[in-house]
């Protein structure tokens, strides 16, 4: 199959300002070192500090962020917004665990606290990463200076949304409903490339308006991505068909890490351009 690699642009843009929680989808975004500006800034821990998720949480999903000048506002189905402020440096410091890794982070207070344990049924504290320069990229993938915030371990993810179409008529084959690329959680998702065609940018650099990207590595996929977004609910798609279509050694693999080369500014409609 032959295709015209000028035809590739940026058709979606998300962030997840906290992890694990609901998106907010925007038509730019600023790029900076340890990703995209606001991404996974802030993170939901438990009474020992350590990570939750929508692996075992799946309520996580019911808080969708918003971003404000001085920080967020939370909202949830069937409880009043709460103001959550950047909280300042220098107060209530602590350190959360995120996947064995302890970090550095500044709690966002009682008031924000008590929000999130009701949505969660369970006491939950939230923490924002004051310093996104703690973490490290894995240096098997990354160089000394790579930075990440509180994403699994890269700061973007790319999906392809031919890749998405090709999981969708597996799902039918099977008698399956489809997923929505919102499943995977990526930050950019690229459209004019045919299905799979990001297997062959592994190693190689692509550029997104005016940022360049290092694609280090493939995305292995978790049981995060059989949670649906918008209910919650939790099945065995897509990662069924996922392990009969695109096991590795490496895992079941969807979607592209990226590593920015510099910061910038993407668009909806830029010309994504592999190098």
């Amino acid at each position: 199959m032959t295709w015209d690699a000028r035809n590739v642009r940026l058709s979606y843009l998300a962030t997840y300002p906290i992890k694990s929680c609901y998106r907010v989808e925007a038509d730019t975004a600023e790029v900076e070192p340890w990703g995209l500006a606001g991404d996974r800034r802030w993170i939901v821990v438990d009474e020992a500090a350590k990570l939750m998720t929508q692996r075992h949480w799946p309520a996580l999903g019911r808080i969708r962020p918003r971003y404000t000048g001085s920080g967020l506002v939370l909202e949830a189905a069937g409880l009043e917004p709460v103001d959550v402020p950047y909280p300042v440096v220098g107060r209530g410091e602590g350190e959360v665990e995120h996947f064995r890794e302890w970090i550095a982070a500044t709690s966002a207070g009682d008031v924000a606290d008590a929000w999130v344990s009701r949505v969660l049924g369970r006491p939950g504290r939230l923490f924002h990463l004051d310093d996104p320069t703690r973490r490290a990229v894995d240096p098997e993938y990354g160089t000394a200076g790579d930075r990440v915030s509180f994403a699994d371990g890269y700061p973007v993810l790319l999906a392809n949304d031919a890749s998405l179409r090709a999981v969708n008529d597996w799902l039918a084959e099977d008698g399956d409903e489809p997923v929505t690329m919102t499943r995977f959680r990526p930050n950019v998702v690229v459209s004019g490339a045919p299905a799979w065609a990001e297997d062959d940018w592994i190693g190689r650099r692509v550029v997104i308006g005016d940022v360049t990207f290092r694609v280090p590595k493939h995305c292995e996929r978790c049981v995060l991505t059989t949670v649906d977004p918008e209910t919650g609910e939790k099945g065995r798609q897509p990662l069924r068909v996922l392990g009969k279509h695109r096991r590795f050694a490496s895992g079941l693999l969807f979607a592209v890490n990226l590593i920015p080369d510099g910061p910038g500014k993407i668009a909806i409609g830029d010309e994504v351009t592999i190098l």
